[in-house]
């Protein structure tokens, strides 16, 4: 992070343009959870769904990929052997792609509930089609 204010206007953009990497793959469920004011350790969370193991992984390189081309590289990665739930730490932004199952169980946004939470969607999904 850098210094000043704690709500950095390229962290909201880098968090949105995650989310939408992550709409790329098909994630499910895409929030953003701006964690500016609610904790010291990053101001926004990306936090996405894939329905298999292989989604998971999918979106996960999907991102990583994409965004080190953008010339924004990952700075830590944990759980990709497991493809259950993989973080994405961008150091002020974090990514968690989780399975469905995985998601559920740990509630990542109840246990943040204090963060305000975006839903990010893709055209279809505004529109209501499946694609």
């Amino acid at each position: 992070m850098t210094g000043g204010s704690r709500h950095q206007p390229e962290s909201k953009d880098l968090a949105l343009r995650i989310a939408r990497l992550a709409l790329e793959k098909k994630a499910e469920d895409v929030l953003l959870l701006d964690l500016t004011g609610v904790s010291a350790a990053c101001d926004y969370f990306v936090v996405c769904t894939g329905t298999s193991e292989q989604q998971v992984a999918g979106i996960a390189d999907h991102i990583e990929t994409k965004m080190k081309e953008e010339d924004s590289p990952v700075w830590h990665v944990e759980g990709r052997s497991h493809r259950r739930w993989i973080l994405l730490d961008f150091v002020d932004v974090v990514a968690h792609v989780f399975h469905h199952e995985t998601r559920r169980y740990y509630l990542l946004e109840r246990l943040w509930g204090d963060a305000e939470v975006t839903k990010i969607e893709d055209e279809a999904q505004k529109r209501g089609v499946k694609g």
